[in-house]
């Protein structure tokens, strides 16, 4: 068996949205519809609400992970999703899933980097 590469996103946006990055219910919701849609398995979460607005999550996968941070405050939010390919190719789901949190936050990217690893 060959080894193949995953696609690797990591995403920096800026968003007027104070809404959606302060709060973080409808971002879990979001997510959990993601990963049942494309199929992928959690193997545990963590998700916590900063006291003064914004959030941070990280979702383990067995695929592997995806990871966002918000700062409403500043009007920017980080997000960074990998797929791993080894049982199935996840490439279309990675980008997908990107799309998706982009369009939630209504941001504009500021810089984006795709790796294949």
């Amino acid at each position: 068996m060959e080894y193949n590469k995953g696609l690797h996103i990591i995403c920096d946006l800026d968003s007027a949205s104070t809404e959606t990055l302060s709060n973080m219910e409808p971002f879990k919701k979001l997510v959990e519809g993601q990963i049942q849609m494309h199929q992928l398995t959690s193997t545990g979460s963590v998700f916590h609400s900063f006291p003064n607005g914004g959030f941070t999550a990280v979702i383990g996968l067995t695929e592997s992970h995806l990871s966002v941070h918000t700062w409403p405050e500043f009007g920017k939010a980080t997000f960074d999703i990998f797929l791993s390919n080894f049982m199935q190719v996840n490439n279309g789901a990675c980008e997908e899933i990107a799309d998706a949190i982009q369009k939630y936050f209504g941001g504009q990217v500021s810089q984006i980097h795709r790796l294949q690893r």
